[in-house]
């Protein structure tokens, strides 16, 4: 694990330099070589972003600080890596420092994973066979992670994945994944984008109903688009008076 994390190190500073568009340039290491390099096409962005995936160990968060770069958290998507999300942050300020950079929490992306229906009961319907299947015979029995056991049935299924205290899924209604996000960000004191696993725990209509549930309902409540609304009807209920008077102007003017 150690030459992996050295050597994704190595190569991010060399791919950082061929994104800046830098004049050719020769490196050479034990396991790849340069020779006059310079990308014939460079990005429309001065600064490409780009990010460092981590997990539960410190080493993601490291090497973004040591470069200022962005954060993809997969890890929580296990309870592991759940619960160690309130302390990665301060791995990525570390470095930075040291390395003299800094780093911005709206650039750390969070993975998670949800279906989304009216109501709970539906969404549990809709996705404990797929995500029984998914979870025994991929996450299980194809990639063989360890420590994780099969679930009994599918409705072992949504228990153990939605219905627990470190629950990494969120399985129910819009404001079931609202008050979800707002755990998050309480739990990892802020980040800046959330990023929706896409599964096929539920047949293709329902997922994208669920999608388009998210986009209606979700998108709009954590991004304050509706904050606006409601205090302008909190203004016209605690009016009412003005507005009656203008009323009755208005038909006997």
């Amino acid at each position: 694990p150690m030459v992996q994390r050295d050597r994704q190190d190595e190569a991010l500073g060399v791919i950082r330099r061929l994104l800046r568009g830098e004049e050719r340039f020769s490196y050479e290491s034990d396991w790849f070589t340069l020779k006059d390099a310079r990308l014939q096409l460079l990005p429309l962005q001065e600064e490409l972003p780009f990010t460092v995936a981590s997990i539960i160990s410190p080493s993601g968060m490291t090497l973004a600080g040591k470069h200022g770069r962005g954060v993809l958290s997969i890890g929580s998507m296990s309870s592991e890596g759940l619960t160690a999300l309130p302390t990665q942050w301060s791995f990525a300020e570390e470095s930075a420092a040291l390395h003299g950079n800094t780093v911005d929490r709206r650039d750390w992306r969070i993975v998670m994973s949800w279906h989304i229906a009216e109501t709970r009961e539906k969404a549990y319907a809709e996705a404990k066979d797929g995500l029984f299947h998914w979870h025994n015979e991929y996450s299980v029995g194809t990639l063989m992670r360890p420590g994780v056991d099969a679930f009994i049935d599918p409705d072992d299924a949504v228990a153990k994945t939605a219905d627990t205290e470190n629950s990494t899924a969120v399985i129910g209604t819009p404001d079931d994944l609202v008050a979800a996000l707002h755990s998050l960000m309480d739990l990892t004191g802020g980040f800046g984008t959330v990023v929706g696993f896409v599964h096929d725990w539920a047949n293709r209509e329902n997922t994208l109903r669920s999608w388009d549930l998210v986009a209606r309902y979700v998108v709009p409540e954590i991004n304050g688009l509706l904050a606006p609304y409601r205090e302008s009807r909190k203004h016209v209920v605690e009016h009412r008076d003005s507005f009656q008077r203008a009323r009755q102007a208005v038909l006997t003017g």
